[in-house]
This record gives structure tokens, sequence and C-alpha cells, in this order.
């Protein structure tokens, strides 16, 4: 691993934004933020470069010093593409082990734009509320229609319903869907929130560790918002912290514009890993075989009534290759 470029010393609030080959959304991110660190004098960036293997790092760097910004943002290339969690544990590891730790650690996505005071409104919040670990932003599209950014852990009855795609059973899903019917109005206390533009509190990483580097992408803040919420702190959505969240941008998995296209090996390993770990193996078979089941019946429904799968090509024959009688229960853990 590489060392930081100019490093700087980490004061009170550490925002860690990790790049994957768009350095452009990393570098109208940092605009984003310049006005927010004002605000908070106390406030360091550290920028991981995840190994893109493209011109990410001449550009990042060439951008942090033409612009000034060498004195909040220190940038961080790493010698391989780790994940998600790998390329946030660069940063907030040796800041948490250094001589002035922060206090909040913020995830931010390169693919986000921070309106102005979102990220003192975390910050505020989690200062006022001690019983807060973690606090999760409002997500929104540039129009500022908002995202799902809230949640509830995943279940046996999640994978069922997920399965169905119900556009009824209102009840059903106001308890047991992942993502609620509705998204709340006011700070609300929740499951887990999106890793996208989340705050951590420092007394959470010194007791429950550092994110999983286990999961290449996804699943992992879910996963580490529950051994958060195991330890005893509270998971809050704050929707006066307001984000533009350019969905799928930077993974490209998620991209409601982009073709249609297979879901990656390393979302069936990352779910198969979460419920595995979380819950063992026989709730994590239980848990693809509703999930197998209800979307079985889901397909039937669509080629019965002529309509087309909203789901990605060959998705349910991905998910059986990839479940944990497939895989097997060591697989998932490794």
């Amino acid at each position: 691993m590489s060392n930081i470029i100019k490093p700087k010393n980490l004061l009170s609030f550490l925002i860690v934004i990790v790049n994957y080959r768009r350095p452009d959304l990393t570098i109208d991110c940092l605009h984003s933020i310049v006005d927010e660190v004002r605000t908070l004098p106390e406030t360091r960036v550290i920028v991981t470069e995840n190994a893109s293997g493209d011109d990410s790092v001449a550009t990042i760097q060439t951008a942090i010093e033409n612009e000034g910004w060498e004195d909040w943002v220190s940038f961080m290339p790493l010698d391989c593409n780790g994940g998600f969690a790998f390329g946030n544990n660069a940063a907030i590891n040796p800041a948490l082990n250094s001589s002035n730790p922060p206090d909040y650690i913020l995830l931010l996505n390169p693919d986000t734009v921070v309106r102005p005071g979102a990220l003192k409104v975390l910050v505020d919040f989690m200062e006022q509320n001690p019983q807060a670990g973690i606090a999760g932003s409002r997500l929104e599209y540039p129009d500022g229609t908002p995202q799902f950014s809230a949640f509830r852990f995943h279940s046996i009855l999640s994978e069922l319903n997920a399965g169905l795609h119900l556009r009824f059973g209102q009840k059903f899903k106001e308890r047991w869907a992942v993502v609620p019917p509705a998204l709340p109005q006011e700070i609300t206390q929740v499951d887990w929130v999106a890793g996208a533009s989340m705050i951590v509190r420092r007394k959470v990483f010194e007791q429950v560790g550092l994110m999983d580097e286990g999961y290449f992408m996804y699943y992992e803040e879910a996963d580490f918002c529950l051994q958060t919420n195991k330890a005893g702190w509270g998971c809050y959505y704050v929707p006066e912290s307001r984000v533009v969240h350019l969905v799928g941008q930077s993974s490209g998995v998620t991209d409601p514009k982009a073709p249609r296209k297979r879901r990656p090996q390393y979302w069936f390993d990352s779910r198969r890993r979460y419920f595995v770990k979380n819950h063992g193996w026989l709730y994590a078979v239980m848990a693809d075989v509703a999930f197998a089941f209800s979307f079985a019946l889901t397909k039937l429904r669509w080629l019965i009534m002529g309509q087309q799968s909203v789901e990605p090509p060959q998705f349910l024959t991905d998910f059986l290759r990839n479940s944990v009688i497939a895989k097997g229960f060591v697989q998932s853990l490794q």
C-alpha cells in the first residue's frame, strides 16, 4: 500500500471518499464540500484511489494542487482494488491510530454532490445525540426527488417480499420490506442507512472494529450498521442533511439509465456472506429458498401476463448458482 501523499494532521471530522475510475465525479464531489469544510474548520478529507488503472491518480492529484486544496485534502493511492470497505478502511485505520483521531468519520461516495449545510447538520446531530452511533443523509436525485436511503435489516420475510414483487400487501411491506413504503419526513431511528453519505462516531469503530473487507461491494453498510446495533448504538436517518446521489455512476450496477446487464458476482457473494455471517447457515438457506421460490412464482406470473422482467438478465439462474447450498457454508465466509 502506498503512503499518503502530503499527509496532514487529522482533526475532529474526517471525510473519506473512495475513487474508482471516476476522477471527474470525485473532483465534483470535492468542489461541493469546499464551503462545508469552511463551516467546519476542523475537517480533513482523505481520497483513496482503489487502483483504477486509468488516469485517476494524476487527474485527482493535479486537481487538488491546482485548486489549492492541499491544506484540507490528502490523497492516498492504493496498490489494489479491495472494494468499498477496503478503500474506506485504508484511510480510517491510520486516522484512528493517529495522535489526534477524529471524533466523527463520514463515508462519502464520489458520485455525490453535497447540498449546502448537509455535513454540518450531521455533525450537529451527532453532537446533540450521544446515543447515535451512525447517521445517514437524505439522498436525492439532482431535481430534488428523494431516493430510498433508510432501510430495514434483511430477513427471510424481506427476501420473500423481494421475490414476489408485490404491488399490494401494504401492511406486509410496512413491517418486513427492506425498502419501506415511504421515507420518514423527520429524524427517525432506522435499522441501517446507505453508505453513500454515512457519518460514524469514532467510538463505534473502537468498539465494533472496521468495516468487513470480506464484502467487495454491497451489503457492507447493512452489516456494519447491524454490528453497531448489536453493540447498543442507534442508527438514524437525518433528512435535513441533503446529498445528491448520482445512482450507480461509480459502480455502474444500479444506474437506471444503463443497459440492463447481469448482476455481478460480488453482489451474490456479499448477499450470501451477510446472511451466513449474521444469521447462520440454516437461516441463510431458508432466505435463499424464500427468495428463489417467490421469484419463480413472479416470473411465472410475468410470463402468463406477458410482462417483461424488471430484474437483470439470467438473474434467477445466477441466484441459484450462488446460493448458500450451491456455494457452501465455508466459502460464504472466505
